[in-house]
């Protein structure tokens, strides 16, 4: 059976009752309104060819986007929990990154199938599937999310100037306005080109995390023990806090937009082989580059835990302290590379949460804003609580702001997951790569845990502000 292709062309349709899916001429996939609009992310759809060599060959044409989608595993507010987690318990929260990276690769994987199977990305399935109200309000919580994680890059990047050059703080968020000059030369170069600046980012963040391994000298057989699940999170509170922090840091709801449009920069065939291989290479990408964030995320633990904890530290969770001890701990440079790898992962966040609001505003509501338009907008959301912060309350207040991101993310999560999972999960919607019965169970069993965990953490933090 041959899927139809769901491009923007077409008619408004759809008729619930048709079974006419398989018959490339006959109409839209039931379950889907098509509307006349541009695709999704336009000035790069169907841009970069997909080789016809080997396995290798296609791996390579399909492989970016999933490091700009990895990019928001190890942004600056991933650092704070996994600082926090190493400093006060060592290596025993390593298992808990890595339950939350492979719930990741589930989710980045089904939002990849949603993109190339229905050539919708998630924004656009939201506003085809709700009413406009629902469509509306999912819009509303979507550029909240994306806010909270631009804030986040915003102070990262500013702690990072500071820790580097000695910039001040409302300076540093202030100069993080002109990354937009950066993201608009990239988008006009290619998307290949802005792929390769974030994987190359990302290298720099992992050589950097390598070097501060390397100094901290951590015990390996202890690291190991750090990966298999434990009894100790069930009684002890804070640890439980730290591990669900963990969590609602890892899986970011811009993410699923974003990798749901990016997959279909691939120019491969609409036919049902095309897209099932499609489908696989896509996967494939994600995996590897979550497994690099994975790396990153543990070694940044590691590092806390064998540099802190075992000096006695225990007490570090903000990204100031960590500094400050790295160089009378570890020796010159440790600090240095620290902060270099901070700077770096504030950037390559910038260039994708710019992607990440360009996909959402254009999907949810068929807006299409010049890109320094929509960057500047975004970037002042984030830029005026910063400073303001920073202004009143120096390095704690941004500290205690970065964390509020990472609620507000948290929040924000589910309405993403939920609609995703459902999507993916409809027959009427995916056809015959719709998800297998046990890949539901599991998708939605991820969806709940999440949607728990993070609404717990919530009630906690609310709850420590209020006393």
């Amino acid at each position: 059976m041959t899927l139809p292709s769901l491009t923007p062309r077409g008619t408004d349709t759809p008729d619930p009752e048709r079974h006419d899916a398989g018959n490339p001429v006959s109409g839209a996939i039931p379950g889907w309104r098509r509307t006349r609009e541009a695709p999704s992310l336009a000035e790069a759809y169907r841009t970069v060819p997909v080789s016809k060599g080997n396995w290798f060959r296609k791996l390579l044409s399909f492989g970016g986007p999933g490091y700009l989608v990895a990019v928001g595993y190890m942004d600056p507010g991933n650092w704070a929990t996994d600082l926090a987690g190493g400093a006060q318990f060592g290596y025993s929260l390593l298992y808990v990154i890595l339950i939350s990276n492979l719930m990741a690769v589930l989710l980045q994987g089904l939002s990849s199938k949603l993109g190339i199977v229905t050539g919708r990305d998630l924004a656009q399935a939201c506003r085809d599937a709700y009413p406009k109200r629902m469509a509306f309000a999912l819009w509303v919580i979507a550029e909240l999310a994306i806010a909270a994680c631009d804030l986040a890059e915003v102070i990262g990047t500013a702690i990072a100037l500071q820790l580097l050059f000695g910039i001040s703080l409302p300076v540093g968020v202030i100069l993080t306005a002109l990354d937009v000059l950066v993201v608009l030369w990239l988008q006009g170069k290619g998307f290949r080109l802005l792929e390769a600046m974030v994987i190359a980012l990302v290298a720099v963040v992992g050589v950097c995390f390598l070097f501060e391994l390397f100094l901290s000298r951590p015990n390996v057989p202890e690291v190991l023990r750090g990966f298999v699940p434990g009894t100790e999170i069930i009684g002890n509170r804070d640890m439980l806090y730290i591990a669900i922090g963990i969590l609602g840091a890892t899986v970011m709801p811009h993410n699923l937009y974003l990798h749901s449009s990016i997959v279909q920069t691939r120019k491969y065939e609409e036919t049902s082989e095309g897209k099932r291989e499609a489908v696989r290479y896509a996967f494939a990408d994600s995996t590897i580059a979550l497994t690099f964030a994975l790396c990153i995320n543990a070694a940044i633990l590691i590092v806390a835990g064998a540099t802190f904890h075992t000096s006695g530290n225990s007490g570090v969770a903000e990204i100031q302290d960590a500094w400050k001890l790295l160089t009378p701990l570890l020796g010159a440079g440790a600090s240095t590379v620290f902060a270099l790898a901070l700077l770096a992962s504030g950037q390559n966040s910038t260039l994708t949460g710019t992607l990440a609001g360009q996909i959402v505003m254009e999907g949810f509501l068929n807006l299409r804003l010049q890109p320094w338009v929509r960057r500047l907008i975004t970037r002042a959301i984030a830029i005026v609580p910063a400073v303001v912060v920073s202004i009143l309350y120096g390095a704690r207040g941004t500290s205690q702001l970065l964390v509020l991101s990472q609620v507000i993310l948290s929040l924000q999560l589910s309405f993403a997951v939920f609609p995703l999972v459902a999507f993916t999960s409809d027959r009427r919607k995916m056809g015959e790569f719709v998800n297998a019965p046990w890949l539901k169970a599991l998708a939605w069993t991820i969806a709940i845990v999440i949607a728990a965990l993070n609404a717990w953490l919530l009630v906690q933090v609310i709850g420590g502000w209020m006393r």
